[in-house]
């Protein structure tokens, strides 16, 4: 019966969860970010800490949404796990500095101490960090009970054993050919008219689409769902960081994977149309094949990816229906989109993209933007 309902209800449940997940408004998004970002820089350490690359050598491991569970059929983590935690094994042997970006635990669904049970081992891996001062941890939508609530301190404290203060954002500094680089991270639900916690969305989550999901088992979170066609949300946060000067923005919220602000669609054809200027024929085969394979995934892309401008990066997701992480990472002054995939081997680390802090900065001019829609 389940398997039934799953072929009846599967396409229009993946419409309507992309239709009604996200209400962006751009004036509330800009305000909303401007604010954390002068409310950081006036005040370091209430809104969020001001941290300098060098305090870590460089080293930090970005993720979000994780949305943690208790191990039931709505818990889009339970089968992503290990890929975590082979992740944060590897961080926490080469000296990173774990930010997790928000909705790590799905409290929306769930109570603290449900998710605390299901997931100790996760836990005590990000403790580790915590123990080393090496733990940024950023409130998301669906966990803002962390932010709000008058005995979050005490229930961290009891699932980390140790004290953890949680910030709505965090600025990375470096500087960069002379020049000083902020690099703004942050959930990235500012200015989602369905992501401020409101009660009837949290009744609805709770008390409607959690069961449902329990029940089918269909999770959202997919890469052909998430990776090709970019969120109106996240052109939005784009073209507010391509406003701003010597800045990067790193955000989740969306689930959707962003690397110098192009999804991967994008990014074929940006590389398609460099590979046609240079009359390389062989790669415009080849990105042809590759683009034939998504293409009833987005529609007409009209943008031109040539002048849009490296800012905005999003970490995608730690809960993909295949079980794969995705993540931003910084490390020897590079910056990557990397996945983390649980294959028959074991889960592996894999370098998605790649670029130089300097070559970004390098490339961040003050060229009109190029956006069409």
């Amino acid at each position: 019966m389940r398997k039934f309902f799953q072929y009846l209800l599967r396409k229009p449940i993946l419409w309507l969860s992309d239709k009604f997940s996200s209400r962006p408004d751009k004036e509330r998004i800009y305000n909303a970010l401007s604010k954390l970002y002068e409310d950081i820089i006036s005040e370091p350490g209430k809104k969020g800490p001001v941290i300098p690359l060098a305090d870590f050598d460089g080293r930090f491991i970005i993720f979000s949404d994780q949305h943690k569970g208790n191990r039931n059929g709505a818990d889009d983590f339970a089968v992503a796990e290990a890929s975590y935690l082979s992740a944060l094994e590897y961080y926490e042997k080469n000296n990173f500095c774990l930010v997790n970006l928000g909705d790590c635990e799905e409290l929306w669904e769930n109570l603290f101490w449900q998710v605390k049970k299901a997931y100790k081992k996760s836990f005590e891996l990000e403790g580790k960090f915590l123990s080393k001062k090496a733990f940024v941890k950023i409130f998301g939508n669906h966990d803002l009970y962390w932010a709000n609530d008058p005995l979050a301190s005490f229930e961290l404290e009891n699932i980390y054993n140790q004290k953890v203060k949680v910030y709505e954002g965090v600025i990375l500094t470096t500087e960069v050919n002379g020049s000083p680089v902020h690099i703004l991270c942050t959930h990235g639900h500012q200015g989602d008219a369905n992501s401020d916690g409101n009660w009837f969305t949290k009744f609805f989550i709770a008390r409607i689409w959690a069961p449902l999901q329990a029940y089918l088992r269909i999770n959202p979170n997919e890469p052909s769902n998430n990776v090709y066609k970019k969120t109106l949300h996240n052109e939005i946060m784009y073209e507010w960081s391509a406003t701003q000067k010597n800045m990067m923005l790193i955000t989740g919220h969306t689930h959707q994977p962003v690397f110098e602000s192009l999804t991967h669609i994008e990014r074929l054809h940006r590389q398609m149309r460099f590979a046609e200027a240079h009359k390389d024929e062989a790669l415009v085969a080849k990105i042809n094949e590759e683009v034939k394979t998504y293409q009833k995934r987005f529609d007409t892309l009209e943008a031109d990816y040539t002048a849009i401008k490296p800012t905005y990066f999003n970490t995608g997701c730690c809960c993909f229906s295949d079980g794969d992480i995705t993540g931003i990472e910084i490390e020897n002054g590079f910056i990557r989109l990397i996945k983390w995939q649980n294959k028959t081997a074991g889960p592996s680390r894999i370098i998605l993209e790649e670029k130089a802090l300097t070559e970004l900065v390098s490339n961040t001019t003050d060229e009109k933007l190029s956006v069409k829609r």
